[in-house]
């Protein structure tokens, strides 16, 4: 990691940035193209992308019935109970979000209400590759069955032998979902966002990526596709004070690492002396990860860096925004009363950022890149649209009947007073 020492202010936009902010244009114009391949060759340019990027021969897109059925036999009963119980504290948080109906009467006569509804036809992206991230199906697929979505899609890269991981099927047929797609990267989203022969096109795709799907993600945008954030490469930023414990600090600095080389971690620290201990702890826990070679590239580009106060480390994270805020703090609680830009929070030594990636309840989807200053982290909310209802009685037409003439006339909108005035005017000669 960088280790920066008492940074003048001038210098934190330079800190905050992200990696390879430059290469967007470049990749922009790739994730074009591929669009523009899928939109036009539908099924044959997946299975072309299949074989380039996946290594895998691919006849049908499709997860079979009988792959499905060799899945559970695959996954270790353990781990089948650990996903279980993660799913029962998901559906536990995100089943008391659903919002109530409620009618309102703004004036005598006047009534007013929201309806939530589900989105129609959502489409959930599943990262593959080294770590084929089962625990964000589950992130994704909660809150759209308790939202009652009709149509559910599941995009996930293939094995270099066409198969599907079998903790993802385990996990899909524990979400009752059955409509799952050989596909990754750019060109998964490319056909949920229009449709291919064997993808159903969607009204709103959802799930983390690389780069590359978070600019696909976006592009879908320009197609008439919702999405459900800017999600792209995993971040955390770890405020430790005098109080905290560098192995754990450390050990929560790694579990982001090692998502991928594109990951970033921060570390904010009023303490020169805890400063040292995390920074040695991290190359001392490093040595021993697996993926080792992966979290290295990843902290290439990660940052340890020593403020002077509580107040400048709060007013630094608020501005980078990130996507994990851990507050490895003494009366973290209290701390977290000034946070106003993160996609989750975890208060304290011993709420480590992996509980809510897995199965504290909250969803780990978040927005990354500096995107939680203006979005949320998914929720049952965002797999729901709210429609608004009104309906206006007589005496309702008569108290707001006036007030929209006089508004109309006002902008030079005559029709929509007359749409009022006839109605009145009826009234009026029916008495």
């Amino acid at each position: 990691m960088q280790l920066i020492r008492y940074p003048d202010m001038a210098e934190w936009p330079a800190l905050q940035q992200r990696a390879a902010a430059g290469e967007a244009r470049e990749l922009e114009e790739r994730v074009r193209l591929i669009f523009e391949d899928v939109r036009q060759r539908g099924d044959e340019a997946l299975r072309e992308y299949g074989a380039r990027f996946d290594g895998a021969t691919l006849t049908d897109l499709r997860v079979r019935t009988e792959e499905f059925t060799a899945a559970a036999a695959q996954v270790p009963f353990a781990l089948q109970a650990a996903i279980r119980q993660a799913h029962a504290n998901l559906v536990t948080f995100h089943s008391l979000q659903r919002p109530m109906e409620e009618r309102i009467e703004t004036m005598p006569g006047v009534e007013c209400w929201r309806r939530a509804v589900p989105v129609q036809r959502v489409g959930l992206y599943i990262p593959g590759g080294t770590a084929p991230l089962f625990s964000t199906l589950l992130m994704l697929g909660v809150p759209a069955r308790l939202a009652e979505c009709p149509e559910i899609v599941l995009c996930t890269p293939p094995a270099q032998d066409g198969s599907v991981n079998p903790i993802i099927l385990f996990t899909a047929q524990l979400l009752g979902i059955t409509t799952i797609i050989k596909a990754g990267g750019a060109q998964a989203v490319a056909a949920l966002s229009g449709g291919t022969e064997s993808v159903p096109g969607v009204d709103k795709i959802f799930g983390p990526g690389n780069r590359y799907v978070t600019a696909a993600k976006q592009l879908a945008t320009r197609y008439g596709v919702a999405i459900d954030m800017p999600a792209g490469p995993s971040e955390v930023l770890v405020i430790a004070d005098s109080t905290a414990n560098p192995t754990f600090v450390a050990a929560d600095l790694l579990s982001q690492a090692e998502h991928g080389p594109d990951s970033q971690v921060l570390l904010l620290t009023t303490s020169d002396t805890v400063l040292a201990a995390v920074t040695a702890e991290v190359e001392r826990q490093l040595a021993t990860l697996p993926r080792r070679e992966v979290a290295a590239l990843a902290l290439q580009e990660s940052r340890a860096i020593l403020l002077r106060t509580p107040e400048e480390m709060l007013y630094f994270s608020n501005q980078y925004a990130p996507e994990h805020l851990i507050l490895a703090v003494e009366g973290a609680e209290q701390y977290s009363a000034g946070v106003t830009s993160a996609g989750s929070v975890f208060l304290g030594h011993l709420t480590p950022e992996a509980a809510g990636d897995y199965a504290s309840g909250t969803n780990h989807t978040l927005p990354t890149n500096g995107y939680a200053r203006n979005y949320s982290g998914v929720s049952l909310d965002s797999f729901l649209k709210k429609i608004t209802f009104q309906r206006l009685t007589t005496e309702g037409l008569r108290n707001v009947g006036p007030i929209v003439e006089t508004m109309a006339e006002a902008e030079g909108l005559h029709a929509h007073a007359r749409a009022v005035t006839l109605r009145l005017q009826s009234l009026e000669a029916s008495q």
